[in-house]
């Protein structure tokens, strides 16, 4: 893989980038897909010159969550966002991207829900229903962290996990990257783009 560097960011995550630009109070990254993010500099913690990702070996399986009482799809996600130890905008910014907060929400793959969880990975993660904001957020939530789990240890851990989450895992590791699959780029951006801009203004061009 050619030299790139992490961008480490104050939300916790890093971004992998082929290379960045100061623009004022702003720091354009550029991307291997051929993307752009543009963030306030005050996001930007250091950057780091590297020259390979490596992919760490699959964490064991989640253990699902007990049932909890009703409530909002905010609560949720606050829930279990709190659970898994990840950002609740994170969280709202999967959803916001892959459903738009439809929970009854079906793709024309098969995905449902507000997290959209094909068949197979909800039985595997225990959703019973799909369309329950509650299980599917539980359920969504669980792969998400164990995407990112996946890939911790890589300077594009979030970028990964994002694209492993919308294409699986076993694309993004038979590319060594995110796949050149347009819906799963665009995914990637949409997501990348939301979760930042909770932390301020972000454009992406």
């Amino acid at each position: 893989m050619p030299a790139a560097e992490i961008v480490m960011l104050d939300t916790g995550y890093s971004i992998l980038a082929e290379r960045h630009e100061r623009i004022g109070e702003s720091v354009r990254l550029y991307t291997a897909d051929g993307g752009m993010l543009e963030v306030p500099a005050s996001q930007v913690i250091q950057f780091e010159a590297v020259a390979s990702v490596t992919v760490p070996p699959e964490p064991a399986s989640p253990v699902p969550e007990p049932a909890s009482p009703p409530k909002t799809v905010d609560e949720w996600v606050d829930d279990f966002a709190g659970r898994n130890g990840l950002p609740a905008s994170l969280i709202h910014s999967v959803i916001a991207a892959e459903s738009n907060y439809d929970a009854n929400a079906v793709s024309h793959k098969g995905a449902v829900g507000l997290m959209q969880l094909m068949p197979g990975t909800a039985a595997e993660l225990d959703v019973a229903d799909s369309t329950s904001p509650e299980q599917n957020i539980r359920g969504g939530t669980s792969y998400l962290k164990l995407m990112l789990d996946r890939y911790q240890g890589s300077p594009d851990q979030i970028a990964l996990a994002l694209a492993a989450y919308n294409a699986g895992p076993g694309a993004v590791d038979r590319h060594n990257g995110v796949p050149p699959y347009s819906e799963t780029r665009l995914f990637v951006r949409k997501v990348l783009r939301r979760f930042l801009d909770a932390a301020g203004p972000v454009v992406n061009r």
